[in-house]
């Protein structure tokens, strides 16, 4: 048997509007509780597991490879819910998108302040592509500085 992920424990101040805020922007259903968590599975099985903990919580970066179709539903539905959207991670280039690798990436915050990627070519994936380094600006984007 290969190596392959399995599942990851998020905590979350609240384990149920953490999970379908995941759901719910990244297409995907909420499973059943297996307490203490509450399940979100991915196409490729991964399962995400969110639990809720007190006190502080580290932020932690989760990346999502996406169709295009995918990534349209994705920002429509950020724009929709006026979720603010930029386009790397230090919020140099806030209610934008990035081009990087010919695709397109998009990073937002979750409600325990999780950051999030989606995006449809992973890194590298095309270093002599001309998008590189080009941002986009998303009409109707919400924005807000980093919380880095």
């Amino acid at each position: 048997m290969s190596v392959e992920f399995n599942h990851t424990i998020i905590p979350c101040h609240d384990r149920e509007e953490s999970a379908r805020f995941f759901a719910r922007i990244l297409g995907l259903q909420v499973g059943e509780p297996t307490e203490p968590f509450l399940p979100v599975d991915t196409a490729n099985g991964v399962t995400l597991d969110f639990a809720t903990v007190g006190g502080d919580i580290p932020t932690l970066h989760f990346a999502f490879l996406v169709s295009e179709a995918e990534f349209d539903g994705i920002l429509a539905r950020l724009v929709e819910e006026q979720i603010p959207i930029q386009a790397d991670p230090h919020g140099r280039h806030l209610g934008r998108i990035n081009r990087n690798d010919g695709g397109r990436g998009v990073y937002f915050r979750e409600p325990s302040g999780h950051a999030l990627e989606a995006l449809t070519r992973p890194y590298g994936s095309h270093p002599e592509s001309e998008l590189n380094g080009v941002t986009e600006e998303v009409p109707g984007a919400a924005v807000r500085p980093s919380v880095r």
